[in-house]
């Protein structure tokens, strides 16, 4: 069994590419897969702890993710990851899954933007500036340097002018600018994408949602009144929206993101659409990438901490 940490991860230098091929993959192996929903269980104001575990048998694998929030510490969202081969039953890896989780939800909310933004948007909006929305804007970047685009980031304590600062080097002919009103700011852009992990309120009333708009709620709270009258919703997963206040209201105008993947379901028809993807995050993806990620440091011969957590005779007698 293998420890495998976050700096070994990290230090991989996983290409973005490759981050949104990985994604794009696991939403096409979705249907033969078992994925059941997350368990997510309170355990603090603001605080969570979820367990996601998923089978994926075309690589051969299963294991299960570890997710905790804990809003005092740094960053909040933490998770681990335990890998096994499926064929063997073999534990392969205990794993820290931070990275993982800032990879996978960022390459599908970019995802998410190049299935369903419409034809000629050039406006995006960012609520929320850590991990997860500097991990979208990087996969943004790879599919649309050549691209010129505004980037609007509300502005929060001063993660706005470090955001900027940070970025704008990258792709020069991006212009960046900081906003300080939501329900304006909303107005102003042709995709929403909010990372906000917690949200007590809706950001904006019905009407600063301008026709053909994209909204992508990373962490679904701030967006529920979206439910009544947008015109299509995206999932990553039906069984994990199951439980949404107003999913007998929107059940009809919903698909699954895999299906729009893999031509079964027509995604955006028109720009004047507004669409809502309420991708929450599959435990198909982390086990996806923990199992690549793996398999790369057996082939680059990384030098990983071994470890036995069982007993090491043939039979345990208690």
């Amino acid at each position: 069994m293998k420890i495998i940490d976050h700096n070994t991860i990290a230090g991989l230098q996983i290409p973005y590419a490759q981050q949104l091929d990985w994604v794009e993959n696991v939403f096409k192996l979705k249907s033969s897969c078992i994925l059941p929903p997350k368990i997510s269980l309170p355990i603090i104001e603001n605080g969570f702890f979820n367990t996601m575990p998923s089978v994926i048998p075309s690589e051969d694998c299963f294991g299960a993710k570890i997710v905790t929030r804990y809003p005092s510490r740094i960053p909040s969202l933490q998770s681990q990851l335990f890998l096994y081969q499926l064929s063997s039953g073999e534990f392969k890896a205990v794993m820290d899954a931070t990275w993982i989780t800032a990879a996978r939800t960022g390459a599908v909310a970019a995802l998410s933007v190049k299935y369903f933004a419409k034809t000629h948007f050039s406006k995006i909006l960012f609520i929320g500036l850590g991990n997860t929305a500097r991990s979208t804007f990087k996969c943004l970047k790879t599919i649309y340097s050549s691209k010129n685009l505004t980037i609007g980031v509300v502005r929060y304590k001063n993660q706005a002018e470090s955001f900027i600062q940070e970025f704008q080097k990258d792709v020069p002919s991006w212009k960046f600018i900081v906003m300080d009103d939501i329900p304006t700011s909303i107005k102003w852009a042709d995709v929403v994408i909010s990372c906000v992990t917690v949200a007590n309120n809706i950001f904006a009333e019905d009407a600063y949602f301008t026709k053909g708009v994209t909204v992508i709620p990373v962490h679904t709270k701030g967006f529920q009144n979206c439910d009544l009258f947008f015109d299509k919703f995206f999932v990553d997963d039906i069984s994990h929206v199951e439980h949404f206040k107003n999913y007998n209201i929107f059940k009809e105008r919903m698909s699954e993101f895999s299906e729009v993947i893999k031509g079964n379901v027509k995604g955006r028809e028109n720009d004047e659409e507004r669409i809502l993807c309420y991708n929450i995050g599959i435990g198909l993806h982390d086990i996806y990438f923990a199992n690549k990620i793996c398999r790369l440091c057996e082939e680059r011969k990384i030098n990983m901490n071994v470890s036995e957590l069982g007993p090491k005779l043939d039979k345990f007698w208690y």
